[in-house]
């Protein structure tokens, strides 16, 4: 396993990591999404820790916070083992209160979380959402209040716009208080709308990508193929409505290109498309979900070898979209030397000893 730093922390994660939105099984989405229980948490677990990927995160909202639940209990007895991501800010009760980021929410949403996940300290709080009705201000001395009392190690944001974030560690910075270091986003070949803004944003401040849905909300697993129905078992049944969208030509331009790299490689569709993000910039972790440990297996066997130049320039060409205005470079002689295009870079990496 590779490890790389969580942006600009000086705290290592592993390349791969395991989200746990598949525990509990609550719930249209969640359900749809797999119903693992204790036991098969802890067989998941057991295989992803003896590979290195120790980062697991999960969310109050999954499952109703049974996902969090059942990970603390797989995790009975090993937590100095585990780095804990969690996630908090969407609707996540009845209350008026129950959603947000006020001091009111964050304060009693973290208590419950330590609660449910059984522990002293969140390694990694993302914040679910950008909240527009509470101040930016009041959001990050709380969540500084959080870290400074030993609750929280580190901070990060999830489906922010670019403004969203700036503005956040704008205030941070302005006033001292824990900046964000990770943003949970969602990145894949089909879905490459971080490159515009929120990939140039992670360079220059120091920001690493945590990767959700890495295989396109399921529609990279190589059971997607031109011309042939949705399978029977596709999860995209109940969740396609949840899903980003994306169009069926590229989509399937996108999977022509993984199978084509796939047989060069001998290697399966799923492990090139995480390969792929691996070696993309700001990456610090991909997160990846399995419903059995035959999938898990799998997506482990992304680690430890890397994609040709031609062939990520194969799955570039056939993933690529033209980005909306202002991203797009409509006139002549845009990179120049004062003005030169974001530097591509990749995060250091460490082998286990």
């Amino acid at each position: 396993m590779e490890y790389r730093y969580l942006g600009n922390s000086g705290f290592k994660v592993p390349a791969l990591g395991f989200g746990a939105g598949t525990f509990g099984g609550k719930g249209p989405l969640f359900s749809a999404w797999g119903n693992t229980d204790v036991e098969e948490a802890k067989r998941l677990i057991d295989i992803c820790l003896d590979a290195g990927a120790n980062l697991f995160d999960t969310a109050d909202v999954y499952s109703d916070g049974a996902s969090e639940s059942i990970l603390a209990a797989a995790l009975k007895g090993r937590r100095e083992q585990a780095i804990i991501s969690t996630k908090i800010s969407l609707r996540a009760g009845d209350g008026a209160n129950d959603v947000g980021a006020s001091r009111h929410h964050l304060i009693g949403g973290v208590e419950r979380a330590l609660k449910r996940l059984g522990t002293d300290h969140i390694d990694l709080l993302q914040l679910h959402h950008f909240d527009a009705m509470t101040p930016v201000e009041q959001v990050m001395s709380t969540l500084d209040d959080l870290v400074r009392a030993g609750k929280v190690r580190y901070l990060g944001a999830s489906n922010f716009s670019g403004w969203q974030l700036m503005k956040s560690l704008a205030v941070a910075d302005a006033r001292g208080y824990s900046r964000f270091v990770a943003n949970q986003t969602y990145y894949s070949l089909i879905g490459r709308d971080y490159e515009w803004e929120l990939m140039p944003l992670g360079l220059d401040q120091g920001i690493g990508a945590v990767v959700w849905s890495p295989l396109g909300w399921g529609r990279l697993t190589g059971k997607i193929r031109r011309g042939q129905p949705l399978p029977a078992g596709s999860r995209l049944h109940e969740t396609a409505g949840f899903a980003p969208p994306v169009e069926d030509g590229r989509l399937y331009r996108a999977v022509d290109a993984l199978e084509a790299v796939a047989a060069e490689t001998g290697r399966t569709i799923p492990q090139v498309a995480l390969n792929w993000l691996l070696q993309r910039p700001t990456v610090s972790t991909v997160l990846i979900g399995a419903r059995n440990e035959a999938q898990l297996r799998d997506n482990l066997g992304a680690v430890g070898w890397a994609l040709e130049a031609a062939q990520l320039a194969q799955l570039d060409a056939a993933s690529a979209v033209t980005p909306p205005y202002p991203y797009y470079p409509y006139w002549n002689g845009m990179f120049t030397e004062r003005n030169p295009p974001p530097v591509s870079f990749n995060l250091p990496t460490e082998s286990p000893t």
